[in-house]
């Protein structure tokens, strides 16, 4: 074998795929030079023949070692890395206790017989102790939940949302508002954009898919009042002097997140000294210091590295801005184990106090949101949203480092789309780390978005199966697909659904891997049907073409709303920001919506949700409306109606590929979401809905 060979057969072994299918159906091969890199990122050298060897090495250590953790689903018999025949003793999760022998497999390793109890069980075999996953044959799914009826309900940017006192930035009380209305209109779920923690010292970096940590929440979109009442807030909102940039931040047709995040943290600064002064110095804590006081010791080492993170981060951030990433700071600060982390932490322990504060807020004024969505006759509520990844600068990747694959990106292989493909400068889990931890990350990762929420929505579903990983300062397309233990996580998020009882939904959209879809469904994960994409060359799919157990809707906060679909407005904001090399793709482009319109609108009079002749671009709420009716006519169990489409808006929350060029994730609406639902039009439309829960 030559060098390079050496070098493909130690990538394979490491997961990555040396070939792959691009979307045309044309096969590609990854560079060597490309596949060194790679594989030097996650701890396998691989420049000269010693290295490859040597890597090779580190890869049969990990395959010999044994493996304490494994997962099984109920019913079936499991292998386990243990001496055939041998005595055990199987422990279940409510402390019963049975003597064992393992059996034999076809593949002559020690087999264990099948557990009908799903949990995290105990298998004690000799001096060693395995955990087994025993998961449900599939999680609690959309059909599970609706029975017979076909639910709907609405998503939204919690940002944009809009109430009185909010600072200016959208917050659980607005979700508690838009909930409540929904829920009075016949919803039974309210999709959420991602609530994770950002970077406060630095609210430029506000976009909810690249988050500092998935493990925590965003503070701005915390709502004090549910834990201190209105008064006590206003209070601190005037002692801080922040009232006069709040509401100019509320009046503010579009965000300004770091004006906006000033004056919010500001008044939550104001509150945390209130109540230090005041709770924390009883005598004998009272309600709110003991809630505090548990959720701190809940959240254990996680949440007070995270809180650290934050504190060192304003630091470092504010004394050097081009120390703005971990990565870039002094050797000791960059291991959050240091002494001398501690030491900044406890000369700083009111600081990390304050951070670990705003988590509370945060974590309990979601859960307040979703009590009441539950209380006003939700079967869902609210349902969270799981980016891919997080920035490899932030809080997860500095305190978990051994986990996280910091030296690469996620992102998508060139396509027709994106002919030089895509990096989202997203660090994500290592697969070896995964296995070597039990999946504790994961795990993690997974019950901090269901622990208050009816469901979770798993962005870039496919990852759970392959990424698509690009070396850093490496091109978009000098990448390779790197896999994941699909089987096993599938199996711990159908666990985790179960045990939460939250639905969870997978986003499966653009290239998706063959069975895959399959998979999902066969672990109770809903698929992605999205309007603008269910068709083929020649016509919009039927009504009954939309599965029952897979989520319909009629756009995504990354494509054109319906009705900036319909108007060609998503075009022509393109066509303006391109200039003059649009020419003749805009054309083109213009030509290819104008038979799309035909063809959707012929969909709609053929499924009963429309008749006569297409409305002109320029009268898009009337395809509104039919696009709302044509939904409520699939069988899919649960039907979710972006809130701009209800509202019959224009402009969509993120046009991917810019970045200053258009408002992302910056809009707020000029009301509070009940009374824009109180609009006529968008009656209707709530109104056609609701009629599915009942035929």
């Amino acid at each position: 074998m030559s060098a390079d060979d050496d070098v493909r057969d130690l990538a394979e072994r490491a997961g990555f795929s040396v070939k792959w299918t691009d979307q045309s159906g044309k096969a590609q091969t990854v560079r060597p030079d490309t596949l060194r890199r790679l594989l030097n990122a996650i701890g396998l050298p691989a420049e000269s023949e010693g290295d490859v060897r040597a890597s090779r090495e580190t890869l049969d250590s990990l395959a010999r070692a044994p493996s304490d953790f494994v997962t099984a689903r109920i019913g079936e018999p499991f292998a386990v890395d243990a001496r055939p025949m041998s005595p055990a003793l199987f422990v279940r999760e409510d402390g019963e206790r049975f003597d064992v022998s393992l059996g034999v497999g076809d593949d002559g390793r020690a087999q264990m017989r099948p557990i009908l109890e799903p949990g995290y069980h105990r298998l004690e075999v000799g001096d060693r102790v395995i955990t087994v996953a025993v998961a449900p044959r599939r999680g609690v799914s959309i059909v599970d939940v609706a029975g017979a009826r076909r639910m709907w309900g609405l998503a939204a940017q919690v940002y944009g949302l809009t109430r009185s006192g909010d600072g200016g930035v959208g917050d659980m009380g607005g979700v508690a508002a838009l909930a409540l209305a929904a829920a009075h209109s016949g919803a039974d779920a309210v999709a959420l954009s991602p609530l994770h923690a950002g970077f406060s010292a630095d609210p430029h970096h506000f976009g909810p898919y690249s988050p500092s940590s998935r493990l925590f929440l965003n503070p701005l979109h915390a709502d004090p009042d549910f834990l201190f009442g209105e008064e006590r807030v206003r209070e601190a909102i005037r002692v801080s002097g922040a009232e006069d940039a709040r509401a100019e931040a509320e009046r503010a047709a579009l965000i300004d997140w770091p004006a906006a995040a000033r004056a919010k943290l500001s008044s939550l600064r104001m509150l945390y000294d209130s109540f230090r002064a005041v709770e924390l110095q009883e005598p004998s804590p009272g309600r709110l210091a003991a809630d505090f006081a548990a959720f701190r010791a809940d959240g254990g080492a996680l949440l007070e590295e995270h809180a650290r993170f934050e504190t060192l981060h304003g630091a470092r951030f504010r004394a050097d801005p081009r120390q703005w990433s971990w990565r870039s700071w002094p050797e000791p600060l960059r291991d959050p184990n240091s002494a001398e982390v501690a030491a900044f932490a406890a000369e700083h322990a009111d600081e990390v106090g304050f951070h670990v504060f705003l988590q509370w807020l945060a974590d309990r004024s979601f859960g307040a949101a979703q009590k009441l969505a539950r209380d006003a006759g939700m079967a869902i509520g609210l349902i969270s949203d799981l980016a891919v990844g997080m920035d490899a600068g932030g809080s997860h990747a500095w305190s978990r480092q051994e986990d996280v694959l910091v030296g690469l990106s996620v992102g998508s292989p060139p396509d027709l789309f994106n002919p030089s493909g895509q990096a989202w400068g997203l660090a994500t889990f290592s697969p070896m780390a995964l296995k070597a931890r039990a999946y504790a990350p994961f795990l993690a990762t997974l019950r901090a978005c269901m622990k208050n929420a009816g469901g979770v929505r798993i962005d870039h579903a496919m990852g759970l199966a392959r990424l698509w990983m690009v070396p850093e300062g490496a091109g978009a397309g000098e990448g390779a697909y790197l896999s994941y233990p699909v089987d096993d996580m599938l199996r711990l998020i159908a666990l985790e659904s179960l045990r939460n009882n939250a639905v969870v939904v997978g986003e499966d959209l653009g290239t998706v891997p063959d069975g895959f879809r399959e998979r999902l469904a066969d672990a109770g994960v809903a698929g992605m049907r999205v309007l603008q994409f269910e068709k083929d060359e020649a016509h919009f799919f039927p009504p009954y073409y939309y599965p029952s157990d897979a989520l319909a809707m009629t756009t995504t906060h990354d494509l054109p709303t319906m009705a900036g679909w319909w108007s060609g407005a998503d075009i022509a904001l393109r066509a303006e920001i391109a200039g003059e090399q649009s020419g003749e793709t805009a054309e083109n482009d213009l030509a290819t919506r104008a038979q799309d319109r035909i063809d959707l609108w012929r969909a709609f009079t053929e499924a009963g949700a429309a008749d006569g002749e297409p409305p002109a671009p320029d009268r898009p709420a009337l395809a509104v409306d039919a696009a709302v009716r044509f939904l409520s006519e699939t069988p899919s169990k649960l039907v979710l109606l972006p809130l701009e489409d209800a509202l019959g808006v224009t402009d969509q929350p993120n046009l991917p590929g810019t970045l200053d060029e258009h408002p992302n994730w910056r809009r707020r609406l000029p009301a509070p979401a009940p009374d824009l639902l109180n609009d006529e039009a968008a009656v209707g439309r709530l109104r056609s809905l609701n009629r599915r829960r009942h035929t």
